[in-house]
């Protein structure tokens, strides 16, 4: 892909510790709501054997399937090829690269939660994300 194909088509990348949460929800979101108007990733940097039910749950319930995703790991390519890093919770483990938009969104962990816990905050991602829609994608 070139770089002005690139530059034509935003591309988000969403990192949480276990990408079993979190992540995978701002991710589905994303998704969701932009379509194939934005690329999407996810990672963490010490990635979880598969995403929290509680979460596939909260989501199934937006109308959202994520059972079949799986926790991937972060790559330094990952980060290159993204226009957008946004990070919940990892603190330092993601690398920084000039000419990225980092963002740190500070979310509850749902990892161990139930989903009267999970609900508040898949509630917080949508918001932000449908903000995230509206910069990225100011026509739609």
């Amino acid at each position: 892909m070139t770089d002005q194909a690139r530059s034509a088509k935003p591309s988000v990348l969403f990192v949480c510790v276990h990408n079993a949460g979190r992540s995978q929800m701002a991710a589905a979101y994303l998704t969701h709501l932009a379509g194939d108007r934005i690329d999407v990733r996810s990672a963490g940097s010490a990635p979880a054997d598969r995403v929290n039910a509680a979460v596939v749950e909260a989501l199934a319930e937006e109308g959202i399937d994520i059972s079949a995703e799986t926790p991937k790991v972060l790559t330094v390519d990952a980060v290159q090829a993204s226009d957008v890093v946004i990070t919940m919770g990892c603190g330092d483990t993601c690398p920084v690269f000039p000419g990225k938009r980092y963002l740190d969104w500070t979310l509850d962990d749902p990892a161990g939660q139930g989903l009267d816990a999970v609900r508040p905050i898949r509630d917080e991602i949508r918001r932000r994300i449908e903000s995230l829609v509206g910069e990225l994608l100011p026509e739609s």
